[in-house]
């Protein structure tokens, strides 16, 4: 392959499966688009108004930004498209700017998909790929289960035919508390039924179909198509009984045709407000999208690149902002959908999107009818399995660390929002892991018998020497720790007496800086002192180069070994030497 074409096969993946294409690829693609479609038109109308936009804009975003992630994006199979809680968090963000009046609604959000898009590109060009890295997934399942709940409970208002507002679940539970006395009983009826349907089909209709003979790619399908299959019955029947002179609250007129191709009205005032929330919006879109795409991916053994999804969902998120969209990311359930469906390529993305364009163009006129009930219930019912309510029960049982991030990022997500949820997740993580380093893990060992092994004395029955005390350090040394590790060291001498030798063993130190090797000299020069002294053991290349460019291998009082077998042999050789009787 010549170096050029190399270079624009990694900038434009695209380019890499177009070269293959075949007729069966594009059967396979067609296919797998029409169901996508079918799935993203109610998907996409929910989540703007979720957004607190028009429905229109929700499929505006569901065109371009397609087509950008398929020319840029490495996943062959992730589609693209507004997303729940991408959908939540712009309803935060852009009703606060609204609220100050400067903005709409609409440029507020197309500007903080711009700002998105800019962030994600230039993190993608400098190879940042590795920021996914900084939101644990326990940060993440917290954060994603507390926006499912909030989503969930702000849905029930149109579900039963009352308006509440506010972005926190105490906020949401009292309004919808103070107008239950409001609902609207038809609303109520339609809405019900429209849940109750769809979770018939996400609990129950697989099974049936599977015993009805339906294969089971082509079951789950079915049903997560189900969306749209209410929309067939309940669109023509709210048209037929005039719904909206009984008081049933309605999507209402959409415009028809393409969207408006033109950059937000931006004001600097506006770049400093959507700043932070298009950075949030962007890293969790980013880390969820990689998540998906890597998970399917793998079932076809495609390769999905970090740094490459940077610049596709960067280049989606800025063509959603030129297109009159909203945020977008890779959706879970689109994805799987696509996925099952048979989709080879992002061809299928752009069929899609070609699709959502005459959806756009001659369909619309028939979305008026369209209850908000049923949208509020296409919401609840895809919001639903972000909801891990096992969650916290898990990450108690696995790590105190774990517990702690997911309680705290789940507790201030649902009640003081979104934007201060996924900080905290992330100071939280950040805060754990600097406390883990900071104080690492460490065992006196000793020998399993038989075997040149050592393991913890308080694990095995292991042997060991009185006048040998063998320390594992199980992290690598830098500032943070270097105090811990001379405390470490000085109570487990206090803890041995007679010793003569220590051994520090390091098969888990990767890195070492100055202020931890100032401690190792520190240690080594008070030892002298008392009579004590100290070896390595399984020192990492890396680690001995380090050591070999300061002084203290010429000052270190003992020796460094190869292996821990080796320093325990030699010294106790030594030691029996050093007593034989001359």
């Amino acid at each position: 392959m010549k170096p050029d074409t190399r270079s624009r096969q990694s900038l434009i993946p695209a380019s890499e499966w177009l070269a293959g294409y075949q007729r069966r690829n594009l059967l396979n693609d067609t296919v797998a688009a029409v169901i996508v479609t079918m799935l993203l038109i109610p998907q996409s109308l929910a989540y703007a108004l979720l957004a607190g936009l028009p429905a229109e804009m929700g499929l505006y975003a569901c065109i371009l930004p397609l087509l950008a992630y398929a020319a840029f994006g490495s996943s062959r199979t992730l589609s693209v498209g507004p997303v729940a809680v991408a959908s939540l968090m712009t309803a935060s963000a852009v009703g606060a700017v609204a609220a100050e009046g400067t903005v709409d609604y609409a440029t507020a959000a197309t500007t903080l998909a711009l700002l998105g898009g800019i962030i994600l590109i230039v993190l993608g060009f400098f190879k940042f790929g590795f920021v996914a890295n900084f939101l644990s997934h326990s940060v993440v399942s917290g954060f994603i289960t507390a926006s499912g709940i909030i989503i969930a409970v702000g849905q029930l208002g149109p579900l039963i035919g009352i308006s509440i507002k506010g972005d926190t679940a105490p906020v949401l539970l009292s309004g919808l508390f103070d107008q239950l006395t409001e609902i609207h009983l038809l609303t109520c009826i339609i809405g019900a039924a429209a849940i109750g349907f769809l979770l018939f089909a996400r609990y129950r209709l697989a099974t049936l179909l599977s015993r009805a003979g339906c294969s089971e790619n082509m079951a789950s399908i079915i049903v997560r198509a189900a969306p749209i299959l209410v929309m067939i019955v309940v669109i023509p029947l709210s048209a037929f009984r005039d719904f909206e002179s009984l008081g049933v609250p309605l999507v209402g007129h959409v415009p028809s045709g393409l969207p408006p191709f033109s950059a937000p009205n931006i004001s600097w005032h506006l770049l400093e407000v959507l700043a932070l929330p298009a950075l949030l919006i962007a890293l969790i879109g980013f880390v969820e999208s990689v998540s998906v795409g890597k998970t399917l991916g793998a079932k076809k053994r495609q390769k999905v690149d970090a740094n490459q999804e940077l610049l596709g969902l960067g280049a989606a998120n800025a063509a959603a902002a030129l297109s009159g969209g909203f945020p977008v990311t890779g959706g879970f359930s689109r994805s799987v959908v696509n996925f099952d469906a048979g989709a080879d390529t992002q061809m299928a993305s752009i069929l899609t999107a070609l699709g959502i364009t005459l959806a756009a163009l001659f369909l619309t006129p028939a979305l008026y009818f369209l209850p908000k009930a049923v949208l509020a219930a296409t919401i609840i019912g895809a919001v639903i399995s972000l909801i891990d309510w096992d969650v916290i029960a898990k990450a108690r049982r696995f790590a105190l660390g774990d517990f702690v991030a997911v309680t705290l990022t789940l507790l201030v997500t649902l009640v003081a929002g979104v934007e201060l949820g996924v900080l905290t997740g992330v100071a939280v993580s950040i805060g754990l892991h600097l406390h883990q380093t900071s104080h690492p893990h460490f065992a006196v060992v000793g020998q399993v018998p038989g075997s040149e092994h050592f393991r913890n004395v308080m694990r095995h029955d292991v042997i060991t020497h009185d006048h040998i005390l063998s320390i594992r350090i199980d992290e690598s040394l830098y500032f943070a720790n270097a105090a811990y590790l001379e405390t470490v060291v000085y109570d487990q001498i206090a803890a041995h007496q007679n010793l003569k030798h220590v051994i520090i063993m390091c098969p888990a130190v990767n890195t070492i800086d100055l202020s931890a090797l100032e401690a190792l000299g520190e240690i080594n020069l008070r030892l002298i002192d008392w009579g004590i002294a100290l070896h390595l053991s399984e020192v990492k290349g890396p680690v001995m180069d380090a050591l070999g460019r300061s002084h203290f291998l010429q000052e270190l009082s003992g020796d460094v070994f190869l292996s821990q077998h080796v320093a325990v042999a030699t010294l106790t050789a030594t030691e029996s030497a050093d007593l034989a009787p001359t």
